[in-house]
């Protein structure tokens, strides 16, 4: 699998940033520096091994024996207060799509969202438990994602935040999350995404 970086299951390719991937109703389109094609259209398979100097094909069938594609957790957040936090002390571009997170939460108490691990939080009928912080990869670096710029946030991460900024969770309860919809944490206060 090519991604920014390297694992036991991925290989670093950058070149995959230039790519993108959107539903349209039952059919993934994908998009890159040469056109659009459509999940399973063996020209996409031929323009991205072009693009990414490597074999590579868009993999249209369930992976059984491949495991998850998460890292730590199904779901990742990161609040608000910690993101204007890194801007202003660590003055590097902390935009929410470089940590590619799924929920961000309004927040008044920058890392606040560290306290959660274990706890449930709800918003709605979606029950989430917050399991681990997350150590950031070279990823958050590369322009990627309508965030052009490079920027330097894994150096500054790693002098005093040990690497980590937001928390994976793993769901309680399935649901549909809303924009604006308040979460509620156990104890005072309570965020919205």
């Amino acid at each position: 699998m090519a991604t920014g970086t390297s694992g036991a299951r991925f290989r670093r390719h950058d070149a995959v940033f230039d790519w993108a991937a959107r539903t349209d109703g039952d059919r993934v389109l994908v998009s890159g520096p040469t056109g659009q094609w459509t999940a399973g259209d063996p020209a996409l398979d031929v323009a991205l091994s072009e693009s990414l100097v490597a074999a590579m094909r868009v993999q249209t069938e369930p992976e059984d024996d491949f495991g998850s594609h998460q890292d730590a957790g199904p779901v990742s957040l990161v609040g608000t207060a910690s993101l204007a936090w890194c801007a202003e002390h660590l003055e590097v571009d902390t935009d929410p799509r470089r940590l590619r997170v799924n929920i961000v939460v309004e927040t008044t108490e920058p890392f606040v969202e560290e306290t959660w691990l274990g706890l449930e939080l709800r918003s709605g009928d979606v029950v989430l438990r917050p399991t681990v912080r997350i150590d950031r990869c070279r990823t958050v670096n590369l322009a990627q994602d309508g965030v052009p710029t490079p920027t330097r946030l894994l150096q500054a991460l790693g002098r005093g935040r040990n690497l980590c900024l937001g928390v994976y969770a793993e769901v309680v309860t399935p649901g549909t999350l809303r924009i604006d919809a308040e979460v509620t944490v156990p104890g005072p206060g309570s965020a919205r995404p």
